[in-house]
């Protein structure tokens, strides 16, 4: 039988941290599906989706534990099928992109909005930058949301509306 795991890796940054764990998932047959890896205030951070045969899980689980050695933490979940595929259906997908001067505040915001109207965040991704002519620093994200069916649009438009002018934010609510 074929496990599906998630794995979150962090530890400090370097060369070849990919390939170590890249490395113990295929020498125990296992397939990479997914993932999302970046560096983030020095440190490696990143989430990986793999595929193992049953019988081979044990053994890969003791070698991604074994990069502890290495610098590089590694947690291991098995994915449960019917919470995978209760997340993944209904609803529509939509991009929020949001852009303002830095704040304290602001993804709290955003996420109290999201939470507010049962809207599942997909993927998020932020960054802070220096504005353009000497302005500041701009707080930019753009979240990727799956939007259930019985949310009404607009109202979900109204709030993020509301919030980005408290904030002082521009924001863009597209569909897909």
């Amino acid at each position: 039988m074929i496990e599906t795991l998630a794995m979150t890796l962090i530890g400090a940054d370097r060369p070849g941290l990919v390939e170590l764990v890249a490395k113990r998932v295929a020498d125990h047959g296992g397939n990479w599906l997914e993932s999302r890896m970046c560096r983030l205030g020095g440190r490696f951070a990143g989430i990986v989706r793999v595929e193992v045969a049953g019988e081979h899980r044990s053994a890969l689980e003791a070698a991604l534990a074994g990069l502890g050695a290495e610098g590089l933490s590694v947690v291991v979940q098995a994915e449960q099928p019917a919470i995978a595929s209760a997340a993944a259906a209904g609803g529509r997908l939509a991009v929020v992109e949001l852009v303002g001067h830095d704040r304290p505040g602001i993804v709290r915001a955003v996420a109290a909005v999201f939470a507010r109207h049962g809207v599942n965040v997909e993927e998020f991704s932020s960054a802070r930058e220096g504005a353009p002519m000497g302005g500041g620093i701009l707080f930019q994200a753009r979240v990727s949301i799956r939007v259930p069916a019985i949310v009404h649009p607009p109202s979900l438009r109204a709030d993020l509306e509301r919030i980005a002018a408290d904030l002082m934010v521009d924001f863009n609510l597209r569909e897909g």
